[in-house]
């Protein structure tokens, strides 16, 4: 037997040969038929040991008794906000009103997401979860909502300018605590510069010493925003100080592998020793399952050969080096890692099971996918909500939602408790059929099968109605997800803000980034990608070179812009030297970093105005 394995692993595995997805055996010879009781399973199917090949059902016919009612109008701004122009109030968009009848029998809310997910690409709702829940998430805060705000304001109102923010700081008077400093850093965690000036201030004030968590949050911070010499000066004094933790090597191990710096995250490995803290295999796991995450499977394969001996791998570990693999869409190297799971005495259980369904599903192995499922059920382990959710996920991303409807009654007819991720999927899937009374007969169904929506199904819904261009249905959404006590995400307002700058309506998209600072969200790149973009479309450049200027202070990655526009607008208002002069003030105001990202974009317009010049030249010519 395992010869016939290794034969078909240098070949093919889901192709005409067979896939053992039985938690007992592995691959076999498919050239052989085997009888197992009453079935026969031949070569050219796709075959299992136990010799279940059920046939996928296909389109049922799923009647829905519903009517759709909506008023005709338009939605105000967001929420009172002080802004310099002007512009109507309009009338709120009455709530639509749906029914849809359809047998779901069961409630509750049952989350079952393994700790390695293979994710899908970057539009996919549940590949948004993991993002979504560490946004949201969190530790519980006791410090003064009031308190925080004031000190946020300050950095606000002073870390770009040339007055000095710590002096100011000072003079506020701050009752230092741990709990305030965490919030402070989570509402500047994109924005490395104020929270690390902030974080330093707070170091330095007497009577206060950094513990562990503000700490290990500051490193998230550098260690997202790549800033990975700083995060290891700081992982060095932590440990000078001896408040170095687990989470903080974690920490730093993510981030490397993150940036694809593969060394450094196993030298941050091997550093654990320096400060006697023994690495185990749930370590050594943690380090392969980050450079699985950055799609860096063949590199954590090579470790894990390479340290097998001294880390004795368990389940998890399997289960991380098939996530990394299933994430690249390499699965014969997959169905290697299971067969040889399976060789060292383990059953695959289900989160492994889990891994491998998403990774067919991923790499469009839809049939093999199905059997799977089908062999769960028959023969363990049984599928559960997030199973289900996988699978229906997947119908509802290839319009195929009668057979996802058919899959969910099913998981009803079983007595799976419900989630909200499930409901999720369904209302994206008849969202992108454009077919919005199931929509919102699925929406009045969940609350009254006792599972309400999660902020993750309000963004989903916010999607559907931006990518329609609906933003005014959107901040209606919007508003009904802080009336149930759920937080905007960055990524609620960066889709508000978008879908209102695409259709022209600069005021709103305006009104979006001032609700967004309201709420104390801090902006990310992709925020100030959007805004300035918006911005520079609405002949506003030297508006835009104002926010430029704040989010390279603020440490962020200069954006790629439309320097054609960006020529145009400036030569209309007579000012075609604009961005030089823009580079010699921040030069001669001591800030070379955005001095240097103006002279550098000078550069190009020039440029761009000299490619436009020869054709001008050529048509006044003829």
């Amino acid at each position: 037997m395992t010869l016939f394995v290794r034969k078909l692993i240098k070949d093919t595995i889901f192709n005409q040969r067979g896939f053992n997805i039985n938690s007992t055996t592995k691959l076999y010879n498919g050239n052989e038929t085997h009888r197992r009781g009453e079935r026969w399973v031949c070569r050219q199917q796709m075959c299992f040991l136990n010799g279940i090949s059920l046939p996928m059902s296909h389109f049922i016919h799923y009647s829905f008794d519903s009517y759709f009612h909506c008023s005709l109008g338009q939605v105000s701004c967001l929420l009172p906000h002080s802004f310099s122009h002007s512009f109507p109030q309009e009338q709120m968009l009455t709530p639509l009103r749906t029914k849809i009848t359809v047998a779901y029998l069961s409630t509750g809310v049952v989350s079952s997401r393994g700790f390695c997910s293979v994710g899908n690409d970057d539009s996919d709702v549940e590949g948004e979860r993991e993002e979504f829940e560490g946004e949201c998430g969190g530790f519980e805060s006791k410090a003064d909502g009031k308190e925080v705000e004031r000190v946020c304001k300050v950095i606000n109102e002073l870390f770009a300018s040339d007055r000095n923010m710590e002096g100011i700081l000072d003079q506020c008077g701050i009752d230092l605590s741990h709990d305030l400093v965490l919030d402070v850093l989570d509402r500047f965690k994109h924005a490395r510069k104020p929270a690390f000036r902030f974080f330093g201030w707070a170091g330095e004030k007497e009577g206060f010493e950094h513990d562990s968590r503000t700490y290990n949050s500051m490193m998230g911070i550098l260690g997202k925003t790549r800033q990975l010499e700083s995060m290891v000066a700081m992982m060095e004094e932590m440990g000078k100080k001896g408040l170095l933790t687990m989470e903080t090597f974690s920490i730093a191990i993510r981030s490397f592998a993150g940036a694809r710096e593969m060394k450094k995250a196993i030298g941050i490995f091997e550093l654990m020793k320096k400060y006697n803290y023994k690495a185990g295999v749930d370590t050594f796991n943690s380090l392969l399952d980050a450079l699985g995450r950055a799609k860096l499977g063949k590199e954590a394969q090579a470790l894990f050969e390479k340290l097998k001996d001294r880390f004795p791998p368990d389940m998890r570990t399997y289960s991380v080096l098939l996530a990394g693999w299933c994430k690249v869409k390499n699965l014969m190297e997959a169905g290697r890692v299971w067969n040889e799971m399976i060789d060292k005495g383990l059953k695959p259980d289900i989160v492994a099971h889990h891994i491998m369904l998403e990774g067919l599903l991923r790499g469009r192995r839809e049939s093999e996918a199905i059997k799977l499922f089908e062999l769960m059920k028959a023969k363990g382990p049984s599928p559960i909500v997030r199973s289900y959710t996988i699978l229906i996920r997947d119908l509802c991303k290839r319009n195929k939602m009668e057979e996802a409807v058919k899959y969910f009654n099913e998981m009803v007819d079983i007595g799976c408790d419900l989630d909200p991720a499930i409901y999720t999927c369904l209302m994206v899937g008849f969202g992108n059929r454009k077919n919005l009374e199931k929509v919102y007969g699925l929406l009045k169904e969940m609350k009254e099968k006792g599972c309400p929506p999660d902020g993750l199904t309000y963004n989903a819904l916010i999607k559907l109605m931006t990518n329609r261009q609906m933003p005014d249905d959107a901040v209606r959404i919007y508003k009904k997800m802080i009336q149930n006590g759920h937080k905007p995400t960055i990524h609620t307002y960066n889709m508000l803000m978008k879908s209102y700058f695409h259709l022209k309506n600069y005021e709103m998209g305006y009104a979006v980034w001032e609700e967004m600072a309201s709420k104390g969200c801090c902006p990310d790149d992709n925020s100030y990608i959007v805004f300035v973009g918006g911005l520079i479309r609405h002949g506003r450049s030297e508006e835009a070179c104002k926010y430029l200027e704040e989010m390279i202070e603020k440490g962020m990655k200069a954006p790629q812009l439309d320097y054609n526009k960006f020529a145009a607008d400036f030569s209309r208002a007579g000012k075609p030297n604009i961005l030089e002069e823009l580079a010699q003030k921040m030069k001669f105001s001591g800030k070379f970093e955005v001095s240097h990202v103006f002279a550098r974009w000078s550069e190009m317009m020039k440029k761009s105005i000299k490619q436009r010049e020869p054709s001008h030249v050529g048509r006044r010519a003829a």
